[in-house]
């Protein structure tokens, strides 16, 4: 009987492990390769040693991304409307804790990425080393 629980409880235990995978699947947002590397010490990305605030970094993703202090750790989106094909007015804006489509005004919390639409945003795996903020895809 003891063999039967310890490989029940084994069994659970891999079957709940994590392969450390972000789903994000979207049809409007393309996935792209990209590291990009954010020093806290320069003047640019400063802003993110302090919770609630956020950066746009132009050189990632499908329209750039936005990364943001959460106060716990770091948030990485893609700045693309997560609900609109990629155009002209697709690139979002930053509303204080929030994420602002300019095509149709749709808000997202930068906290969760979640907003009132089918699909969040597309989020970016980080990681921090000192005063480095990486982020990846």
């Amino acid at each position: 009987m003891k063999k039967y629980l310890l490989l029940i409880f084994v069994s659970f235990f891999i079957i709940s492990c994590s392969n450390n995978e972000n789903s994000n699947s979207n049809p409007y947002i393309p996935n792209y390769s990209f590291t990009v590397d954010l020093n806290l010490n320069l003047p640019t990305y400063s802003t993110l040693k302090y919770a609630s605030n956020a950066v746009y970094y132009s050189g990632a993703g499908a329209r750039g991304i936005i990364v943001f202090n959460t106060g716990s750790g770091y948030n990485a989106f893609d700045a693309a409307c997560p609900n609109q094909e990629l155009s002209s007015c697709s690139t979002m804006t930053i509303k204080g804790i929030n994420a602002i489509c300019a095509c149709d005004s749709k808000e997202y919390s930068l906290f969760t990425g979640q907003g009132s639409m089918q699909y969040p945003m597309k989020q970016y795996r980080v990681e921090v080393n000192g005063n480095i903020i990486r982020v990846y895809n």
